[in-house]
């Protein structure tokens, strides 16, 4: 078995730029998953898993051998380098990127779609993805998107949800394309020209669009959409953090398709 105990060889220091660099990210095609679970859901999701990195002290040989027949063994030096989480697993791997387009999105007959536009948190966008697991939603749509879908804090926040969510990005242009194209009527969250989000039908193929809390969705998504919608608020705010939104419009569709 292939061991590695300094922080300074020259693939532990590409896997260090592979955490830090989104650039490094795209020009290699690859990105580490920290965490067993997290792991394991990528190659459920079909990720190709290249390399599988661990810690002996803290993961066994016998769990390792359930992910791959090639494992390298890291010192706690290497490790430290590589974790992003202050809690310790002591397992890492490489998987490649997946390809993003719309194109390659397989939806069923009667969709339900969340779109994100411009969101930058990776924080806001992890917790987006979970709700849209929880939920089963058929594929979660990024519209301009402001960060790199494989920075390890969305890896971590989405607590492995970016890798059981089918996922696709595009320019906003893009996606009311894609949407029309495929006769899968949208509905824009905004405080322009709305009513309130319980009283439209979500059963026919359905796309839930969200902005970001500061400005919002762009005047295209306004325009174009088969209703603005409101969720009506009670207090002296008029906004709420979009994952927060987005949970509260994905279950109500999911209401009254009945859960199924």
């Amino acid at each position: 078995m292939k061991q590695i105990t300094s922080a300074q060889n020259p693939f532990i220091k590409s896997l260090i730029l592979l955490q830090e660099k989104a650039k490094a990210r795209k020009q290699s095609g690859t990105f580490l998953i920290e965490g067993m679970r997290e792991i394991e859901l990528a190659i459920k999701g079909k990720y190709e898993i290249e390399t599988v990195l661990f810690l002996p002290q803290l993961v066994s040989n016998n769990q390792i051998t359930k992910l791959t027949n090639d494992p390298i063994e890291i010192s706690k030096e290497v490790y430290q380098k590589l974790a992003y989480r202050d809690t310790t697993e002591g397992i890492l791997a490489v998987a490649k990127t997946k390809s993003l387009q719309l194109s390659d999105l397989k939806l069923p007959e009667n969709p339900l779609i969340l779109v994100m536009e411009a969101i930058e948190k990776p924080g806001n966008i992890g917790a987006v993805l979970r709700t849209c697991d929880a939920a089963k939603v058929d594929a979660v749509i990024i519209a301009n998107p402001k960060t790199d879908l494989y920075n390890p804090n969305i890896v971590r926040s989405s607590v492995g949800c970016l890798f059981t969510n089918q996922i696709a990005t595009g320019s906003t242009e893009e996606v009311i394309d894609f949407l029309i194209k495929n006769n899968i009527n949208f509905y824009s969250a905004t405080l322009q020209n709305s009513t309130s989000y319980h009283t439209q039908d979500y059963t026919t193929p359905t796309a839930l669009v969200v902005g970001t809390e500061a400005t919002g969705l762009t005047e295209l998504w306004r325009e174009k959409a088969t209703q603005n919608i409101i969720i009506p608020m009670q207090g002296e705010i008029d906004s709420m953090n979009v994952s927060v939104a987005a949970a509260i419009l994905i279950f109500e569709a999911k209401r009254q398709r009945g859960f199924k």
